[in-house]
């Protein structure tokens, strides 16, 4: 499974970079604007550090803005993926794109009937919000189950992409179901390599070493 930070933060993604456990970038409007610079500075500043598919996500909500917007990020560097809204004038506009060779990432998804028509629109990537379904007493990860199966089933290309990740769990249930790609906050992401049971066993060896000293 790949994993994405979920983040716009610079310095946390040059931190994290150098891991080489970075296989791309998700951002959003609210994650950039935190930045305080443009969306086109920071995007670009991004793919410098990571070479794997950077989301930038269009403002515009009608088909022929949307367009517009995608057709521009597209051209800031080949690994742009056009972060698009899974409404009607969002599906058109990836159907669009796609058509173009123009990878696009299919945002606030909520259902198997969403993810199914991203797929047909050609999407690159469909996000599944799993921590928002939690949020209002769904099972955000019974989703991720479900859309594997039907992706399995007709071959699809699109990429599972599990996102709005809210702690590690959410990360080992998205491998387990089989998701493609899981894009997760930092702060998650440092947990990930964390467990009780190793900062004791460390601390015990230690301890032991320092013995026969």
């Amino acid at each position: 499974m790949h994993i994405f930070l979920d983040t716009a933060n610079l310095e946390e993604i040059r931190k994290h970079a150098t891991s080489g456990l970075i296989d791309g970038v998700t951002t959003n409007p609210s994650l950039i604007a935190k930045q305080g610079a443009d969306l086109k500075s920071v995007i670009q500043e991004i793919t410098s550090l990571v070479d794997g598919p950077i989301s930038a996500e269009v403002l515009a909500t009608d088909y022929d803005g949307m367009l517009k917007e995608g057709l521009e990020y597209a051209k800031w560097h080949e690994n742009i993926c056009v972060k698009l809204p899974c409404t009607d004038d969002g599906l058109r506009a990836c159907k669009t794109l796609a058509d173009q060779d123009i990878k696009v990432n299919m945002t606030l998804v909520f259902s198997i009937n969403q993810a199914l028509l991203c797929a047909k629109a050609g999407a690159f990537l469909v996000s599944p919000f799993v921590g928002r379904l939690d949020d209002i007493g769904q099972s955000g990860m019974d989703l991720i189950a479900d859309i594997v199966q039907v992706y399995d089933n007709y071959g699809f290309d699109t990429m599972i992409l599990v996102a709005s990740i809210r702690h590690p769990e959410h990360v080992k249930m998205a491998a387990l179901y089989g998701a493609d790609i899981a894009t997760i906050p930092t702060k998650v992401f440092e947990k990930l390599s964390k467990h009780p049971l190793t900062d004791i066993g460390l601390e015990k060896f230690l301890a032991d070493a320092k013995k026969k000293q």
